[in-house]
């Protein structure tokens, strides 16, 4: 039997734990013509909510057309237009509509080809100025809104957009987006404090254009009752305890419990041992030491030693505290805020916002673990 703990963003509903109210108020969302905003932190599952709407809406046989692109990897303008385009290209490849697409773009023809490893169609553009990538994307955007059916698009990591130089996508983007009349954004993000301040400050392009839809950590008594079903389904029987203990160790982050509970899958028998639990955790842990001790070689002792004291507390509230500081024997207050800046920009750390205040814990649970052990 396959292993039901997938790595990848989505497969199958049946391998999808709940975010049952997210899809539907992203479907609602969709249907009542409102744009989207989905942010969380990395591995939560945001791509593959945005695939298991995608899936809904084709089990409904609901009349719209999904794309999906993920410019995480973009640096430029030119490199957008090329997702953008290899996105749409992707579906209309299934429709023997390609022709039709290339025959909208003005001024502009793109270079076919195809992935040799999955056979997805890539293009290649051979632009002479920078109006020609803006009018491809305003091309690209007219031909979607004039789509046989309501088209939905999906573009994750979307603050990568303000890495781009030499042009302000952010408005240029807002200019071309607001006249369609039938094409639905949802606008998905990890970097918290950049995707609020772009949809949330009056004096950004964005400002209030969407609706957000947070997603948080699933509930543990949901995730836990999917981790008993699939191993039950297997033949396996998982002892609630060790169950507690995937989601205590994983601070029941959707990737990492998803990574434990493949681990943990694979090295038991009919009946889950404690044994099995932590020999998985070794592995785990033994296996991304090389990534930790790169992490440590590209950022500062003083960096790296707050790294541990965070990872030894889980949660840090008060970081230049006198007792937090004195306890991991640091220096001074100044000297921790700048380093807890650093690593905040490195996505090391991430931030949490409460009632309590700002929060501070390791990014990757695994490294924080892994921390925790020096």
């Amino acid at each position: 039997m396959d292993n039901p703990f997938i790595l990848e963003p989505y497969k199958s509903k049946d391998l999808f734990c709940d975010r049952e109210e997210e899809t539907a108020r992203l479907l609602d969302c969709m249907t009542n013509g409102r744009n989207v905003t989905l942010i969380s932190p990395r591995r939560l599952g945001k791509t593959g909510l945005i695939y298991r709407a995608f899936e809904e809406i084709k089990d409904r046989d609901l009349s719209y057309e999904t794309f999906y692109m993920d410019i995480s990897s973009s640096q430029s303008i030119d490199d957008f237009v090329k997702l953008l385009a290899e996105a749409v290209t992707r579906v209309l490849n299934r429709q023997n509509r390609i022709k039709d697409f290339f025959k909208a773009l003005k001024g502009i023809r793109p270079l076919l080809g195809y992935d040799p490893v999955n056979g997805s169609p890539t293009l290649s553009f051979a632009f002479q100025t920078t109006t020609q990538k803006e009018q491809t994307i305003k091309s690209i955007f007219s031909y979607l809104d004039s789509y046989k059916r309501p088209v939905v698009l999906a573009i994750d990591e979307f603050q990568q957009v303000r890495e781009y130089p030499d042009v302000y996508m952010e408005a240029l983007l807002r200019t071309y987006i607001q006249p369609l009349r039938n094409v639905r954004f949802i606008f998905c993000g990890s970097k918290k404090h950049i995707m609020a301040d772009m949809f949330t400050n009056a004096l950004k392009p964005f400002y209030e254009s969407t609706t957000n839809i947070p997603v948080a950590k699933l509930d543990a008594g949901v995730y836990s009752a999917f981790i008993e079903t699939h191993f039950r389904g297997a033949g396996k029987t998982i002892p609630r305890e060790c169950i507690e203990e995937i989601i205590t160790w994983t601070r029941n982050h959707t990737f990492y419990t998803q990574s434990l509970c493949n681990e943990v899958f694979h090295l038991s028998g009919s009946v889950v041992t404690d044994e099995d639990l932590r020999r998985a955790k070794e592995i785990i842990l033994t296996s991304n030491r090389d990534r930790f001790l790169e992490i440590q070689r590209l950022i500062t002792p003083a960096q790296w030693k707050l790294l541990k004291a965070i990872a030894k507390d889980e949660v840090v509230l008060h970081p230049t505290s006198s007792d937090f500081i004195q306890r991991h024997r640091l220096s001074s207050g100044p000297a921790v805020l700048k380093n807890l800046r650093t690593l905040v920009d490195k996505e090391l750390v991430l931030t949490d916002i409460s009632e309590e205040g700002v929060s501070y814990c390791i990014y990757n649970v695994f490294l924080s673990r892994y921390l925790e052990l020096l």
